[in-house]
């Protein structure tokens, strides 16, 4: 299976964003609590050079408290403190803010120190399409000012918003490889709704789902549960790979309809139904 998603306009968002970042004093990197490893784009850290930087963590509500306690303390350990955010419903969102001015407060004394006037913190909000950017910045703002949706490439130019005297925002488009070499990552993006439906087979990721959560179930240490497939679909996944699964669902209850079955598989999970469920956990 291929997983490529690379829309016109996020080249010329890409370049724009890289000579944008010249003027910004913090970055924002917003990653999917639920795949916090493959929602990192390799070229941030060469993009954003030794300018501060905020690591947030959105949609916490999809992953356990004991998952978010095993990944703040594999960030701290690299180095990283995690900001654990809902963006939808306002979690976390002040800790961010806090976290974004401390981080500029640098700048300003610098700027005194040199005779001049202090300046709004200059902030950019970056990372895949469709992990909550845009949420978090109406959060921030307290007010709905950018449109925000369950889908990929909602956001399709950069523009400055003026948050406070204190800080100003950029928005950016969502920012992916151009080419995702990891396969395993490319199904992840997929099966979170990260990356464009034009990108993947529907039938072929859900089936992947099932087994991946199967996998997980066998060693993650009870972290991750596949039970949760059973509870909904009323059938056990233990004696299926996920392709035979997916097709004795389909047959039980949209009358063989792999599709439809396929689809309403991923959006159970992306909408949570089945349960708080992270598709990484931290390396061992």
């Amino acid at each position: 299976m291929t997983i490529q998603w690379y829309p016109g306009h996020i080249a010329k968002a890409e370049r724009n964003l890289k000579e944008q970042l010249k003027r910004v004093d913090v970055v924002l990197e917003v990653r999917d609590a639920r795949i916090p490893l493959a929602t990192c784009h390799p070229q941030v850290s060469e993009w954003i050079g030794n300018k501060a930087q905020v690591l947030v963590l959105n949609r916490m509500d999809m992953i356990s408290s004991a998952v978010m306690t095993m990944w703040t303390e594999w960030f701290e350990v690299n180095g990283e403190i995690p900001y654990f955010t809902n963006a939808q419903l306002g979690d976390g969102v002040k800790r961010v803010a806090k976290a974004a001015m401390e981080a500029g407060r640098t700048v300003n004394l610098r700027r005194r120190d040199r005779g001049m006037l202090p300046r709004p913190v200059r902030a950019v909000v970056i990372g895949f399409p469709n992990v909550g950017k845009s949420a978090l910045i109406n959060r921030l703002l307290k007010r709905k000012v950018v449109e925000s949706a369950r889908r990929p490439g909602v956001t399709k130019q950069l523009r400055w918003i003026r948050i406070s005297d204190e800080i100003e925002l950029l928005d950016a488009p969502g920012v992916i490889p151009s080419r995702i070499k990891n396969l395993e990552d490319g199904i992840k993006l997929a099966i979170c709704e990260d990356i464009g439906d034009a990108a993947y087979d529907n039938q072929r990721v859900a089936a992947t789902l099932i087994d991946l959560l199967m996998s997980l179930e066998a060693n993650s240490n009870g972290f991750v549960s596949a039970s949760c497939l059973e509870s909904r679909y009323k059938l056990k996944a233990n004696n299926y790979t996920g392709e035979s699964y997916l097709h004795e669902v389909a047959s039980q209850i949209h009358h063989g309809d792999i599709e439809r079955t396929s689809r309403r598989i991923l959006d159970d999970f992306r909408k949570g139904v089945l349960g708080p469920i992270p598709l990484e956990l931290p390396p061992n």
